[in-house]
């Protein structure tokens, strides 16, 4: 299929794009599905919206996003947070959502609800997180854009910050994304090319608690949706090429006033005992296939094993050195796949340095949920 098959028509979009919307405003409802994705469907208000109470509670059929069976598929949006919407302009909005059943309880997928309860309870702890979202971007035919049709790129080594022809693809999405963003008011912090060549990273926050995980969810939206109108996919597979090229992972920096105060070292050294007694319930929620990054080799630690240390790459989690020397500051869970839910990874993070809560269960959440499915993962050696 032609590239100019599968891309938006600009010119042709524009002019509708420029009509009167006689004060009503688009919003973009946003959900994550029964296998990790993202979903979306639109929804006129018929006033600018202001408030989380503008915003009235929707459904969806939940047996076609695997979340619900055929004979009680309705499932319940119920927003949690709202941002510009850069694709739209104007009023327009995004929502970010949580799932419900009509039982008043939450959809077996709905990690954010047992997250927020667990961080409500400790938001006393002060908890910061930064979340660095690698992700890779693949040509229509699934095989990484920019990478020979009938064979592999030169070896690892000028792609990570690499700058020219040859050295980076498809920077213009990562552009379009990186602005995009920055209008959404979402935190992004950064961004970057990543070591194997088509790969990329970009950073969120600090955002405080649950924030950190609405905006990492819509920031996928955005990159998904913008790829889509340059005619490439996404994926968040934690391996997407075997072999001697890296993974991708949603490295995961984490603080608390305890740690950004003199003498924070110390609290975490303590977190650092606490996460060694939770090496498994951790990487059941850091994502699917997980296993197939976390070798001990390309700058990850062993998938059974939990180590610390200063500076140290090739450890689960890594204090940096200036934080090492200043004795505070933050540390950096470096084992979360990069198909990872935010809610889940830095639900976790807070229930096993803060103890669990009445009503949630972060371990327990995911498997009481159906065995989620990865993202597209490259399985051959070549298209």
């Amino acid at each position: 299929m032609a590239l100019s098959e599968i891309t938006s028509n600009y010119t042709n979009l524009k002019k509708y794009m420029d009509l009167d919307q006689k004060g009503n405003v688009m919003a973009e409802y946003v959900w994550i599905d029964g296998s990790g994705g993202i979903r979306s469907k639109s929804k006129t208000i018929t006033k600018p919206v202001k408030d989380l109470k503008d915003l009235p509670e929707w459904n969806f059929d939940g047996s076609s996003t695997g979340q619900a069976p055929g004979d009680n598929s309705d499932v319940y949006l119920r927003p949690v947070a709202y941002y510009p919407d850069p694709m739209r302009l104007g009023d327009n909005i995004l929502v970010m959502c949580e799932t419900w059943m009509s039982d008043g309880k939450p959809n077996a997928y709905n990690f954010r609800h047992d997250a927020a309860v667990v961080m409500e309870a400790h938001k006393g702890e002060e908890f910061w997180f930064g979340l660095e979202q690698e992700y890779t971007l693949l040509a229509f035919d699934g095989w990484p854009y920019g990478w020979p049709k009938n064979g592999f790129p030169a070896p690892q080594g000028p792609y990570y910050c690499g700058v020219g022809t040859g050295k980076v693809m498809c920077r213009d999405i990562v552009e379009a994304h990186f602005k995009a963003c920055l209008y959404a008011e979402i935190q992004i912090s950064g961004t970057n090319a990543e070591v194997m060549p088509a790969q990329w990273e970009y950073q969120v926050g600090p955002c405080k608690g649950i924030e950190l995980g609405d905006q990492l969810w819509m920031s996928r939206f955005l990159l998904h949706r913008i790829a889509e109108e340059f005619g490439a996919k996404v994926t968040f597979a934690p391996k997407p090429i075997p072999g001697d090229w890296n993974g991708a992972g949603l490295h995961t920096n984490v603080s608390t006033k305890a740690t950004r105060e003199p003498g924070g070292m110390k609290a975490m050294e303590a977190a650092m005992e606490k996460l060694s007694e939770r090496q498994a319930d951790h990487m059941a929620v850091y994502g699917s296939d997980n296993h197939l990054r976390m070798t001990g080799k390309h700058e990850t630690a062993s998938y059974e094993k939990f180590t610390w240390g200063v500076a140290n790459r090739g450890a689960s989690v890594r204090i940096n050195r200036a934080c090492a020397e200043e004795g505070c500051g933050y540390f950096e869970d470096r084992r979360p796949a990069s198909n990872a839910d935010p809610y889940q990874v830095t639900g976790i993070m807070v229930e096993t340095m803060c103890g669990k809560v009445e009503g949630a269960d972060m371990a327990k959440k995911v498997a009481d949920a159906e065995p989620v499915e990865t993202d597209t993962i490259i399985t051959t050696s070549k298209p």
